[in-house]
């Protein structure tokens, strides 16, 4: 019997996006498109594999995430599941422009500032955190923005911020236009004061 039109199911022609097959693990994915997901995944085991991989890499990226150790931009969904799975989530928002005076405990998970900003007509945005002058010490390129949002979500490392020393932190969203000029959207300064006990981390 000729095997000729039988495809092998370990060789794929039309792979599915790992993108695409992580949305599909989170949920993320519309009926439809799901569906023609599934359907793929039922006769390749190519994809199948892949898929197993992209789980394992969610999965990883997801327990660190919930440890709250990363400086990341998070969802409204992230931060509601983390409220419903008991974890305490310290939240700060500054109006762009403004300030407001920080702190964490040694029982809170997650340090949370929300940024106000109008991000329509954004293409890129970054977020630099900078030191007391001004200075910039790190910067978190082409985050995820919305442009219907009025503000981002930003994970600071709890781990890092549970032993910083008393200081300024200044954030800035940062929009890059087509000619490479950076135009600033907001600057938001945090004003953190030490209140666990013991030796203060160095930035």
């Amino acid at each position: 019997m000729s095997t000729k039109n039988k495809r092998d199911p370990t060789i794929c022609t039309d792979p599915i996006d790992a993108t695409v097959l992580a949305d599909y693990w989170l949920a993320g994915l519309p009926a439809s498109e799901e569906e023609a997901v599934e359907e793929h995944l039922l006769s390749c085991d190519s994809c199948g594999s892949r898929l197993r991989e992209v789980i394992a890499l969610a999965e990883g990226i997801r327990q660190i995430a919930r440890e709250g150790s990363l400086r990341m931009i998070v969802s409204e969904e992230f931060l509601k599941r983390a409220a419903e799975e008991g974890l305490r989530v310290r939240q700060y928002a500054p109006p762009a422009g403004g300030k407001v005076d920080c702190t964490v405990t040694a029982e809170d998970d997650f340090l949370i500032g929300r940024l106000a900003a109008n991000l329509s007509g954004a293409k890129r945005v970054d977020l630099a955190i900078c030191d007391e002058r001004g200075v910039e010490q790190i910067r978190l390129p082409d985050i995820p923005a919305n442009p219907d949002a009025t503000s981002v979500v930003y994970q600071e490392s709890i781990t890092y911020a549970k032993g910083a020393p008393t200081s300024k932190i200044i954030a800035r969203l940062i929009t890059i236009d087509e000619a490479g000029a950076e135009h600033v959207l907001g600057e938001y300064t945090f004003n953190h004061t030490r209140t666990i006990p013991g030796p203060a981390a160095r930035s």
